[in-house]
């Protein structure tokens, strides 16, 4: 199995080119991972861009690869966001790491009313950096083309304004409606996931009147953890991602 790396400098090389590999990703690769030379690499710019192929040299701090095989993917389209209410802990983290291997593509951090733990002043950029490292080494592990956008801090009322443009589906245990019956429309698809607490009946009611709708995963009641991976994965699989 090749070892797995995302550096955004990769660009978009051509098959026989020897590409260039520094910075902190060839640091740890050298340093940490002791790659050494001919082993198998796969290296993704983030931006569609997949290289493989065989380390032809290792120095500090950077490594050199010769492009045996290159891939391009299209970003999907229409795109599904996680909006991952803040909690406790690192449930939070949990949720993102998960939805990213499972092929999210951007992911927004909401202050709900319930939220226990919150991002204010200094935490805020402290946050969604955090968040942002998350991400990325979920991307890496799981091999994705894409690294998945993490969107500023939103409150509720700034939520409700992306239900003007795309799908928003809140996950709401007391929906009449599946999240398996819910039909893409070709917007973009923005799901909603609370905090341990729940989402407040006054939430429910401004995201409603966005134009949200509400939809249940099953019968049961999902850790805020485990509730927006499990609906990504249905929602791949409704859209044929997964085919």
């Amino acid at each position: 199995m090749a070892n797995q790396y995302l550096s955004e400098e990769l660009g978009a090389p051509a098959v026989g080119d020897t590409a260039v590999i520094t910075g902190p990703e060839a640091r740890h690769a050298v340093t940490v991972s002791r790659l050494a030379i001919g082993e198998q690499v796969r290296v993704g710019n983030g931006s569609g861009v997949v290289a493989s192929g065989t380390v032809t040299a290792v120095a500090p701090g950077e490594f050199s690869f010769q492009v045996d095989v290159l891939q391009t993917i299209e970003r999907p389209s229409p795109a599904i966001w996680l909006v991952q209410a803040l909690a406790k802990g690192d449930r939070d983290e949990l949720a993102i790491q998960a939805a990213t291997e499972l092929g999210v593509d951007g992911l927004i951090p909401w202050t709900a009313s319930r939220s226990i733990s919150r991002w204010e002043g200094a935490k805020v950029a402290k946050g969604q950096e955090r968040w942002s490292a998350v991400v990325r080494e979920a991307t890496k592990q799981s091999a994705r083309a894409w690294l998945p956008e993490v969107a500023p801090l939103v409150n509720t009322k700034q939520l409700a304004v992306l239900a003007e443009d795309a799908r928003m589906i809140v996950l709401d245990p007391l929906a009449e409606t599946s999240l398996i019956s819910v039909e893409p429309d070709g917007r973009d698809i923005v799901l909603v996931v609370g905090p341990e607490g729940g989402i407040s009946p006054a939430e429910f009611d401004t995201l409603y009147a966005a134009g949200a709708v509400g939809a249940r995963l099953g019968d049961g009641i999902l850790r805020t953890s485990t509730a927006g991976p499990a609906a990504i994965a249905v929602l791949s699989a409704k859209l044929g991602r997964w085919s």
